[in-house]
């Protein structure tokens, strides 16, 4: 059918092309018919003309027609939606600058330059639409959702909220999910607003789960499992982003671009990711920080009693730890390894890393 279709356009074409220049070509030979035979004539002369010349090229066309329309039928709805929105938008841009060239009289600017800015500011339009639409989308859904609140206010008969205390998106991370105290934090009522899953935060997830490699295996099923926990059990509402950004490859960078858009709070106990959204300006929340500022109050000069496992990376320092899992460097403590003794705290230093408590035998402390 299709080829049928491109055949007759090209016979159309050629009888147009015939009907309009074939009567003027006989003219200048000398031949001279009647007008209507002329036409006629110059008609099927063209048709036939240009069908027997682009006979050979009529399954390229077909198989290029056929090539754009499995490609926009297989393209996502969202694609061909904002793309199309964009090259209109950058049609109609285009046409209000041309009409402002045609009144400078120079052919170039007001014949040539037009259609060089038709193509290109349709071109620029669709890919602006194309590229940036996961924004685009978010942002309806973002002002979506505010005029669900504003309609649910105006049903409880609130007069005025301040936006400020309107709690702000939680957008979790992989490490997050795997480390599994989310839930108990969630559980606890400590961290309020929406909880978003990213995609391919999700895809991530399932790839570690389906991973040839044990452990990483048993990582991976415990985030869905975390997952499943968040959205059946818990008193939290649980959304899934499902937009994507293409042009980013790396997970915590999309993270951090998701988090931009959706003026969203990052969660992780991830280091390096804390660090980078701080960097740009993201607010994060680290369960690490959280997990550190609850941990009992050390200060230099308490007394406490631990066992010391292993030596130090310096000479002569034994390692031990408190029950909650902080490490403690005694100095001069390599030659107690295995015994448990007292010690008296000289500092702490405190990083989103962890915390780290540094002592000496309380014994030395008394020899001195």
């Amino acid at each position: 059918m299709l080829r049928r279709i491109v055949q007759l356009f090209i016979v159309v074409t050629g009888g147009t092309i015939g009907y309009l220049y074939i009567p003027e070509l006989l003219s200048t030979m000398n031949l001279s018919w009647q007008g209507w035979i002329q036409s006629v004539v110059g008609a099927l002369v063209g048709a036939l003309i240009l069908f027997l010349l682009t006979f050979w090229v009529v399954d390229h066309i077909v198989n290029f027609l056929r090539w754009v329309e499995d490609t926009l039928v297989r393209a996502p709805v969202a694609d061909l939606l904002f793309g199309s929105l964009g090259l209109i938008v950058g049609l109609i841009i285009a046409y209000l600058v041309n009409n402002i060239l045609q009144d400078i009289k120079i052919q170039i600017v007001n014949q040539i330059l037009p259609i060089f800015l038709t193509f290109l500011l349709g071109y620029f339009g669709f890919q602006v639409g194309f590229k940036r639409k996961d924004e685009f989308l978010n942002l309806l859904a973002i002002a979506n959702r505010k005029d669900k609140k504003l309609a649910e206010e105006d049903l409880t008969g609130a007069e005025s909220v301040d936006r400020s205390m309107i709690p702000k998106e939680k957008i979790l991370d992989t490490s997050v999910i795997i480390d599994g105290r989310i839930a108990d934090i969630c559980e606890t009522h400590f961290l309020e607003g929406t909880i978003v899953i990213p995609q391919f935060v999700l895809e991530e997830l399932q790839h570690i789960a389906d991973s040839s490699d044990g452990l990483k295996r048993n990582r991976g099923r415990r985030g869905l499992d975390i997952l499943n926990r968040l959205q059946k059990d818990l008193p939290v509402k649980v959304e899934i982003y499902e937009g994507d950004f293409e042009d980013i490859h790396e997970v915590d960078s999309k993270l951090v671009k998701l988090a931009k858009v959706m003026d969203g709070i990052v969660v992780t106990n991830d280091f390096n990711l804390n660090k980078v959204c701080e960097f740009q300006n993201v607010q994060v929340l680290n369960i690490n920080d959280l997990a550190n500022a609850v941990k009992p109050v050390v200060l230099p000069g308490e007394e406490m009693t631990i066992q010391i496992i292993k030596d130090g990376k310096e000479q002569k320092q034994g390692i031990g730890y408190l029950d909650d899992g902080t490490m403690i460097v005694v100095e001069e403590g390599k030659d107690y390894i295995g015994r448990t003794i007292e010690v008296i705290v000289t500092s702490v230093l405190q990083t989103s890393a962890g915390r780290m408590i540094f002592a000496k035998p309380k014994s030395l402390e008394k020899a001195l």
